[in-house]
Protein backbone atom coordinates (compact mmCIF):
# COMPACT_ATOMS: atom_id res chain seq x y z
CA UNK A 1 0.00 0.00 0.00
CA UNK A 2 1.44 3.15 -1.03
CA UNK A 3 2.51 5.65 2.08
CA UNK A 4 0.24 8.20 2.98
CA UNK A 5 0.74 11.52 1.98
CA UNK A 6 -0.08 14.77 4.07
CA UNK A 7 -3.67 15.81 3.06
CA UNK A 8 -3.21 19.07 0.29
CA UNK A 9 -5.15 22.20 1.62
CA UNK A 10 -8.79 22.48 -0.11
CA UNK A 11 -9.32 18.95 -0.99
CA UNK A 12 -11.75 17.35 0.77
CA UNK A 13 -10.54 13.76 1.81
CA UNK A 14 -14.27 12.14 2.03
CA UNK A 15 -16.41 14.20 -0.30
CA UNK A 16 -19.65 12.18 -0.86
CA UNK A 17 -19.35 11.98 -4.60
CA UNK A 18 -15.82 11.50 -6.40
CA UNK A 19 -17.17 12.45 -9.68
CA UNK A 20 -20.80 14.44 -10.53
CA UNK A 21 -21.98 15.56 -13.47
CA UNK A 22 -25.21 17.66 -14.96
CA UNK A 23 -25.70 18.07 -18.05
CA UNK A 24 -22.57 17.52 -19.18
CA UNK A 25 -22.89 17.96 -23.45
CA UNK A 26 -19.15 17.86 -25.85
CA UNK A 27 -20.20 18.73 -29.31
CA UNK A 28 -18.02 18.60 -32.46
CA UNK A 29 -19.73 20.32 -34.83
CA UNK A 30 -23.17 19.06 -35.28
CA UNK A 31 -22.24 16.13 -33.38
CA UNK A 32 -22.61 15.39 -29.79
CA UNK A 33 -20.29 12.90 -28.63
CA UNK A 34 -21.48 13.82 -25.40
CA UNK A 35 -25.38 14.96 -24.46
CA UNK A 36 -26.49 15.95 -21.61
CA UNK A 37 -24.95 13.51 -19.35
CA UNK A 38 -25.58 13.47 -15.48
CA UNK A 39 -23.54 10.73 -13.80
CA UNK A 40 -22.83 10.43 -10.09
CA UNK A 41 -20.31 8.06 -8.84
CA UNK A 42 -19.73 6.97 -4.89
CA UNK A 43 -16.43 7.73 -3.24
CA UNK A 44 -14.83 4.86 -2.05
CA UNK A 45 -16.51 2.30 -4.71
CA UNK A 46 -15.12 0.51 -8.16
CA UNK A 47 -17.41 2.16 -10.59
CA UNK A 48 -17.86 0.84 -14.24
CA UNK A 49 -18.12 2.81 -17.73
CA UNK A 50 -19.82 0.88 -20.20
CA UNK A 51 -20.75 1.28 -23.70
CA UNK A 52 -20.90 0.17 -27.42
CA UNK A 53 -18.41 1.37 -30.30
CA UNK A 54 -18.64 5.45 -30.24
CA UNK A 55 -20.28 5.80 -27.20
CA UNK A 56 -18.18 9.06 -25.79
CA UNK A 57 -16.23 6.93 -23.31
CA UNK A 58 -12.73 8.22 -24.03
CA UNK A 59 -14.49 11.78 -24.50
CA UNK A 60 -16.23 11.31 -21.03
CA UNK A 61 -12.72 10.68 -19.54
CA UNK A 62 -11.08 13.79 -21.43
CA UNK A 63 -13.25 15.90 -20.11
CA UNK A 64 -13.66 15.04 -16.10
CA UNK A 65 -9.41 15.30 -16.73
CA UNK A 66 -10.05 18.89 -18.20
CA UNK A 67 -8.43 17.75 -21.36
CA UNK A 68 -11.38 18.76 -24.00
CA UNK A 69 -13.39 21.60 -22.79
CA UNK A 70 -17.19 20.88 -22.25
CA UNK A 71 -19.56 22.59 -24.44
CA UNK A 72 -21.76 22.82 -21.62
CA UNK A 73 -23.15 21.69 -18.51
CA UNK A 74 -20.63 21.36 -14.83
CA UNK A 75 -18.63 18.34 -13.48
CA UNK A 76 -16.74 18.25 -10.50
CA UNK A 77 -14.05 15.86 -9.19
CA UNK A 78 -13.73 15.13 -5.46
CA UNK A 79 -16.31 18.20 -4.79
CA UNK A 80 -13.84 20.57 -6.66
CA UNK A 81 -15.67 22.15 -10.37
CA UNK A 82 -13.37 21.31 -13.83
CA UNK A 83 -12.08 23.15 -15.03
CA UNK A 84 -12.17 26.11 -11.98
CA UNK A 85 -10.32 23.79 -9.51
CA UNK A 86 -9.11 21.39 -11.87
CA UNK A 87 -5.40 22.23 -10.53
CA UNK A 88 -6.41 21.24 -6.77
CA UNK A 89 -8.86 18.40 -7.67
CA UNK A 90 -6.16 16.64 -9.93
CA UNK A 91 -3.92 16.50 -7.21
CA UNK A 92 -5.18 13.63 -5.60
CA UNK A 93 -6.69 11.54 -9.28
CA UNK A 94 -4.62 9.66 -10.71
CA UNK A 95 -5.76 7.96 -14.63
CA UNK A 96 -4.60 6.18 -17.50
CA UNK A 97 -6.28 7.63 -20.71
CA UNK A 98 -5.87 4.96 -23.21
CA UNK A 99 -2.30 3.47 -23.77
CA UNK A 100 0.50 4.65 -21.14
CA UNK A 101 3.36 6.32 -22.56
CA UNK A 102 6.31 6.40 -21.32
CA UNK A 103 10.42 7.11 -22.45
CA UNK A 104 10.75 4.09 -24.02
CA UNK A 105 15.26 4.14 -23.26
CA UNK A 106 14.73 4.80 -19.26
CA UNK A 107 13.95 1.91 -16.92
CA UNK A 108 10.70 1.98 -15.30
CA UNK A 109 12.39 3.27 -11.94
CA UNK A 110 13.56 6.32 -13.75
CA UNK A 111 10.13 7.16 -15.61
CA UNK A 112 8.52 7.32 -12.21
CA UNK A 113 11.41 9.28 -10.63
CA UNK A 114 10.42 11.53 -13.60
CA UNK A 115 7.34 11.92 -12.56
CA UNK A 116 7.52 12.34 -8.60
CA UNK A 117 10.16 15.12 -9.51
CA UNK A 118 7.08 16.84 -10.78
CA UNK A 119 4.43 15.43 -8.33
CA UNK A 120 6.15 16.34 -5.03
CA UNK A 121 4.14 16.32 -2.00
CA UNK A 122 6.42 12.65 -0.84
CA UNK A 123 5.53 11.05 -4.66
CA UNK A 124 9.30 10.05 -4.66
CA UNK A 125 8.92 8.01 -1.10
CA UNK A 126 5.89 5.91 -3.14
CA UNK A 127 7.65 4.79 -5.89
CA UNK A 128 8.80 1.84 -4.81
CA UNK A 129 5.43 0.99 -2.30
CA UNK A 130 3.83 1.79 -5.90
CA UNK A 131 6.03 -0.71 -8.18
CA UNK A 132 5.51 -3.77 -5.44
CA UNK A 133 1.63 -2.95 -4.90
CA UNK A 134 1.17 -3.71 -9.24
CA UNK A 135 3.96 -6.26 -9.34
CA UNK A 136 6.72 -4.73 -10.67
CA UNK A 137 9.36 -4.76 -8.13
CA UNK A 138 11.74 -6.93 -9.90
CA UNK A 139 11.50 -5.40 -13.28
CA UNK A 140 11.52 -2.16 -12.24
CA UNK A 141 15.38 -1.55 -13.69
CA UNK A 142 13.90 -3.21 -16.97
CA UNK A 143 14.07 -0.56 -19.82
CA UNK A 144 9.90 0.03 -20.36
CA UNK A 145 10.92 -0.86 -24.22
CA UNK A 146 11.38 -4.08 -23.21
CA UNK A 147 7.73 -4.53 -21.24
CA UNK A 148 5.00 -6.22 -22.60
CA UNK A 149 1.44 -3.82 -23.20
CA UNK A 150 0.25 -5.77 -19.81
CA UNK A 151 3.21 -4.71 -17.82
CA UNK A 152 2.92 -1.20 -19.19
CA UNK A 153 -0.05 -0.96 -17.73
CA UNK A 154 0.58 -1.96 -15.18
CA UNK A 155 3.36 0.25 -14.70
CA UNK A 156 0.78 2.67 -15.62
CA UNK A 157 -1.56 2.22 -12.75
CA UNK A 158 2.37 2.69 -10.54
CA UNK A 159 2.42 6.04 -12.19
CA UNK A 160 -1.24 6.61 -11.12
CA UNK A 161 -0.46 5.76 -7.32
CA UNK A 162 2.35 8.35 -6.98
CA UNK A 163 -0.17 11.01 -6.32
CA UNK A 164 -1.59 9.04 -3.32
CA UNK A 165 -4.70 9.46 -5.40
CA UNK A 166 -8.42 9.57 -3.55
CA UNK A 167 -9.93 9.18 -7.09
CA UNK A 168 -8.12 6.55 -10.06
CA UNK A 169 -9.45 7.04 -13.58
CA UNK A 170 -8.78 4.30 -15.72
CA UNK A 171 -9.44 3.87 -19.49
CA UNK A 172 -9.36 -0.06 -20.52
CA UNK A 173 -6.90 -1.12 -17.68
CA UNK A 174 -6.91 -4.75 -18.73
CA UNK A 175 -5.68 -4.35 -21.83
CA UNK A 176 -2.59 -6.71 -22.88
CA UNK A 177 -3.08 -8.31 -19.89
CA UNK A 178 -3.41 -12.16 -19.69
CA UNK A 179 -5.76 -14.29 -17.73
CA UNK A 180 -3.68 -14.62 -14.38
CA UNK A 181 -3.05 -10.87 -14.74
CA UNK A 182 -6.49 -9.76 -14.85
CA UNK A 183 -7.44 -11.41 -11.39
CA UNK A 184 -4.22 -9.79 -10.05
CA UNK A 185 -5.84 -6.38 -11.75
CA UNK A 186 -8.83 -7.79 -10.07
CA UNK A 187 -7.95 -8.45 -6.80
CA UNK A 188 -5.43 -4.65 -6.90
CA UNK A 189 -8.49 -2.76 -7.64
CA UNK A 190 -10.77 -4.52 -4.87
CA UNK A 191 -7.97 -3.71 -2.55
CA UNK A 192 -7.52 -0.03 -3.47
CA UNK A 193 -11.04 0.07 -2.63
CA UNK A 194 -12.59 -1.82 0.50
CA UNK A 195 -9.02 -1.65 2.55
CA UNK A 196 -7.77 1.78 0.94
CA UNK A 197 -10.66 4.02 0.74
CA UNK A 198 -10.35 4.57 -3.17
CA UNK A 199 -12.27 5.01 -5.78
CA UNK A 200 -11.83 3.59 -9.53
CA UNK A 201 -13.51 5.04 -12.15
CA UNK A 202 -12.79 2.58 -15.59
CA UNK A 203 -13.85 2.23 -18.78
CA UNK A 204 -13.62 -0.60 -20.09
CA UNK A 205 -15.27 -3.39 -23.31
CA UNK A 206 -14.88 -6.86 -21.14
CA UNK A 207 -18.42 -6.34 -19.31
CA UNK A 208 -17.54 -9.93 -17.16
CA UNK A 209 -14.80 -8.37 -15.86
CA UNK A 210 -16.72 -5.04 -14.81
CA UNK A 211 -19.20 -7.56 -13.20
CA UNK A 212 -16.40 -8.92 -11.19
CA UNK A 213 -14.45 -5.72 -9.98
CA UNK A 214 -17.14 -2.90 -9.93
CA UNK A 215 -19.59 -2.19 -7.57
CA UNK A 216 -21.68 0.59 -9.91
CA UNK A 217 -21.89 1.28 -13.29
CA UNK A 218 -23.19 3.36 -15.75
CA UNK A 219 -23.94 2.28 -19.13
CA UNK A 220 -23.59 5.11 -22.09
CA UNK A 221 -24.99 5.13 -25.60
CA UNK A 222 -25.01 7.72 -27.97
CA UNK A 223 -23.50 10.23 -25.54
CA UNK A 224 -26.44 9.57 -22.88
CA UNK A 225 -26.57 7.54 -19.73
CA UNK A 226 -28.71 5.11 -20.52
CA UNK A 227 -29.24 3.52 -17.20
CA UNK A 228 -26.52 3.87 -14.10
CA UNK A 229 -26.80 2.51 -10.40
CA UNK A 230 -25.11 -0.70 -8.51
CA UNK A 231 -24.40 -3.51 -10.88
CA UNK A 232 -26.84 -5.89 -9.31
CA UNK A 233 -29.95 -3.31 -9.89
CA UNK A 234 -28.73 -2.82 -13.62
CA UNK A 235 -28.39 -6.26 -14.10
CA UNK A 236 -31.60 -7.18 -12.87
CA UNK A 237 -33.55 -4.43 -14.61
CA UNK A 238 -33.90 -1.76 -11.47
CA UNK A 239 -37.41 -1.14 -9.92
CA UNK A 240 -38.92 -3.58 -12.86
CA UNK A 241 -36.41 -6.41 -12.23
CA UNK A 242 -37.83 -10.08 -12.39
CA UNK A 243 -37.50 -12.59 -10.00
CA UNK A 244 -37.03 -15.89 -11.83
CA UNK A 245 -36.40 -19.61 -11.01
CA UNK A 246 -35.50 -22.42 -12.63
CA UNK A 247 -37.03 -25.42 -11.28
CA UNK A 248 -35.76 -29.15 -11.94
CA UNK A 249 -38.87 -31.06 -11.45
CA UNK A 250 -39.66 -34.96 -12.52
CA UNK A 251 -43.14 -34.26 -13.67
CA UNK A 252 -43.11 -31.17 -15.85
CA UNK A 253 -46.75 -31.51 -17.35
CA UNK A 254 -48.20 -31.78 -13.31
CA UNK A 255 -45.79 -28.70 -12.14
CA UNK A 256 -47.38 -26.75 -15.06
CA UNK A 257 -50.83 -27.74 -14.06
CA UNK A 258 -49.87 -27.28 -10.37
CA UNK A 259 -48.70 -23.22 -10.65
CA UNK A 260 -50.73 -22.03 -13.56
CA UNK A 261 -53.05 -18.94 -11.17
CA UNK A 262 -51.07 -19.41 -8.48
CA UNK A 263 -51.06 -15.83 -7.21
CA UNK A 264 -47.10 -16.29 -5.85
CA UNK A 265 -46.42 -17.01 -9.56
CA UNK A 266 -46.48 -14.03 -12.20
CA UNK A 267 -45.89 -16.35 -15.54
CA UNK A 268 -44.60 -20.66 -15.43
CA UNK A 269 -43.49 -22.27 -18.68
CA UNK A 270 -41.37 -25.27 -19.79
CA UNK A 271 -37.64 -25.55 -20.09
CA UNK A 272 -34.66 -27.16 -21.33
CA UNK A 273 -34.13 -28.81 -18.09
CA UNK A 274 -37.71 -28.45 -15.87
CA UNK A 275 -39.81 -25.09 -15.70
CA UNK A 276 -39.37 -21.42 -15.47
CA UNK A 277 -41.09 -19.86 -13.25
CA UNK A 278 -41.52 -15.82 -12.99
CA UNK A 279 -42.32 -14.96 -9.15
CA UNK A 280 -45.02 -12.08 -8.50
CA UNK A 281 -43.04 -10.81 -5.66
CA UNK A 282 -39.67 -11.24 -4.16
CA UNK A 283 -37.56 -14.07 -4.39
CA UNK A 284 -38.57 -15.34 -0.77
CA UNK A 285 -41.98 -16.67 -2.05
CA UNK A 286 -39.56 -19.65 -4.17
CA UNK A 287 -40.56 -21.35 -0.53
CA UNK A 288 -44.30 -21.40 -1.70
CA UNK A 289 -43.51 -22.13 -4.84
CA UNK A 290 -41.35 -25.16 -3.48
CA UNK A 291 -44.27 -26.42 -0.93
CA UNK A 292 -47.27 -25.74 -3.76
CA UNK A 293 -45.24 -28.62 -5.95
CA UNK A 294 -44.39 -30.88 -2.90
CA UNK A 295 -47.89 -30.73 -2.05
CA UNK A 296 -49.22 -31.93 -5.88
CA UNK A 297 -46.63 -34.58 -5.87
CA UNK A 298 -44.12 -32.88 -7.95
CA UNK A 299 -40.76 -34.14 -7.24
CA UNK A 300 -38.71 -30.99 -6.62
CA UNK A 301 -34.61 -31.93 -8.14
CA UNK A 302 -33.47 -28.38 -8.28
CA UNK A 303 -34.49 -24.87 -7.59
CA UNK A 304 -32.39 -22.02 -7.68
CA UNK A 305 -32.56 -18.17 -8.57
CA UNK A 306 -31.76 -16.78 -12.17
CA UNK A 307 -29.23 -14.89 -12.06
CA UNK A 308 -29.24 -12.02 -14.42
CA UNK A 309 -25.50 -11.16 -16.12
CA UNK A 310 -24.32 -7.17 -16.62
CA UNK A 311 -24.08 -8.91 -19.98
CA UNK A 312 -27.23 -9.56 -20.86
CA UNK A 313 -28.51 -6.55 -19.28
CA UNK A 314 -25.96 -4.58 -21.81
CA UNK A 315 -27.47 -6.63 -24.82
CA UNK A 316 -30.93 -6.00 -23.80
CA UNK A 317 -30.48 -2.24 -23.68
CA UNK A 318 -28.26 -1.59 -27.07
CA UNK A 319 -30.66 -3.71 -28.80
CA UNK A 320 -33.54 -1.92 -27.60
CA UNK A 321 -31.87 1.22 -28.76
CA UNK A 322 -30.52 -0.13 -32.55
CA UNK A 323 -34.43 -1.18 -32.92
CA UNK A 324 -35.98 2.34 -31.96
CA UNK A 325 -36.86 4.31 -34.96
CA UNK A 326 -33.72 5.99 -36.54
CA UNK A 327 -31.68 3.84 -33.82
CA UNK A 328 -27.64 3.78 -35.45
CA UNK A 329 -26.57 -0.23 -35.86
CA UNK A 330 -23.92 -1.46 -33.77
CA UNK A 331 -22.00 -4.19 -33.98
CA UNK A 332 -22.25 -7.27 -31.87
CA UNK A 333 -20.02 -7.85 -28.82
CA UNK A 334 -17.11 -9.76 -29.81
CA UNK A 335 -17.10 -12.55 -27.65
CA UNK A 336 -19.16 -14.07 -25.16
CA UNK A 337 -18.08 -11.00 -22.45
CA UNK A 338 -17.46 -8.29 -24.98
CA UNK A 339 -19.29 -5.00 -25.78
CA UNK A 340 -17.59 -3.39 -28.86
CA UNK A 341 -14.38 -1.07 -28.06
CA UNK A 342 -14.35 2.00 -28.78
CA UNK A 343 -12.79 4.65 -31.22
CA UNK A 344 -10.76 7.00 -29.42
CA UNK A 345 -12.40 10.34 -29.19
Amino acid sequence: MPSESPAVPGSPPTAATAIETRGLTKRFGERAAIDGVDLLVPSGCAFGFLGPNGAGKTTMIRMLLGLTGASAGSMKLLGHPVPGERGIALRRVGAIVEEPRFHPYLTARKNLRIVAAVRGHGAAERIEPSLARVGLAERADDKVKKYSMGMRQRLGVARCLLADPLLLILDEPTNGLDPGGIQEFREMIRAMVEQEGRTVFLSSHLLDEVEKICDAAAIVDRGKIITQGPIAEISSGGDGARNELNVGVDDVELALHTLEGSETVKEVHRSDDGIRVVLAGELQSAAQVNASLVRAGVGVMRLEPVRHSLEQRFLEITSRLDEAPGGAHHPAPAGPHAAPEEASG
